[in-house]
């Protein structure tokens, strides 16, 4: 096959990935990373192509076994001269572009140096080095317009303004996603919607085992400031995600309630300390400090 097949090849699997991508819907992303199977039908395509662009060059040869010797001559002048005019215009394009004098016409830029038979050629720039210099001073400009004169958002305000949006994005998520939520991205919920929710699941799963104001029976205080398997929201979601002690602890509530459900029971179990429940059982556990940063 030849240079344009394989350009032609490459441009009917470009065309075919565009239109894939163009009508398969996807939340975020590339359709192909999404959907494994795309690279499977532009297998197929690609084979197709192959087939189509062996099969043209198997007509061609056919039919120039066909003719007869003059008018095979004929055929490959007129392919030789076809071929010479294929992209011509980017030929001479790139010649300008490289503004080179030809070997013929070195003698007209050839300097006085002389290094031990070597000489040195007066050449004028590229053209494609000119221009590239032209653009980053017309560039130099345009930016100092913008930023310096203008007060364009600079890269620092850029920088925040994306991270704000990333932050906005992050809630939307969690918001839409609520039991997405793990011990190392649940955060202490302070709405009295929240604590509220969590003070039923309370009443309703761990009153028998801590009494209704927390003051302990079965299992440990939780009004005061010690803690047996450590405080704050991440330890204490874990511990009513997972379950206390082996052998003696608390069962494991993930089963039973949603990831929401245990923050919003872990946000008002921490919200209960400092409170006077009567006659609190002694502190189980040490006291347990949130550590800064």
């Amino acid at each position: 096959m030849k240079t344009t097949s394989y350009l032609r090849i490459a441009g009917f699997l470009i065309l075919a990935l565009v239109l894939i991508e163009l009508t398969i819907e996807t939340e975020s992303g590339w359709a192909i990373e999404q959907y494994p199977v795309i690279w499977g039908i532009l297998a197929v395509v690609l084979v197709i192509a192959i087939a189509i662009e062996v099969s043209i060059t198997a007509l061609e040869n056919m039919v120039f076994r066909s003719l007869k010797p003059d008018a095979q001559e004929r055929y490959t002048k007129l392919k030789t001269e076809n071929s010479e005019k294929q992209f011509s215009g980017i030929k001479k394009w790139y010649k300008k572009m490289l503004n080179q004098k030809p070997i013929e016409k070195e003698e007209e830029i050839l300097l006085d140096h002389n290094y031990d038979g070597i000489k040195e050629l007066d050449n004028d720039l590229p053209a494609w080095w000119l221009y590239g210099f032209y653009i980053s001073i017309i560039f130099a400009f345009v930016y100092m317009g913008y930023y310096h004169i203008f007060d364009g958002e600079t890269q620092r305000e850029e920088y925040l303004a994306e991270v704000a949006e990333a932050k906005e994005e992050i809630e939307a998520y969690k918001a839409a996603n609520p039991d997405l939520i793990d011990a190392s991205s649940v955060e202490l919920l302070t709405e009295a919607s929240d604590l509220k929710a969590g003070e039923e699941i309370f009443m309703t799963s761990c009153m028998a085992c801590h009494r209704a104001d927390g003051g302990g029976a079965i299992g440990p205080n939780l009004t005061d400031e010690h803690w047996i398997l450590g405080g704050g929201i991440s330890n204490v979601f874990q511990t009513v995600s997972e379950g206390g002690r082996d052998g003696k602890g608390m069962v494991a509530w993930k089963s039973e309630l949603s990831a929401q459900e245990i923050a919003q029971v872990a946000s008002y179990v921490i919200s209960l300390e400092g409170t006077n429940p009567t006659d609190p059982k002694a502190p189980e556990g040490e006291i347990w400090e949130a550590e800064t940063e």
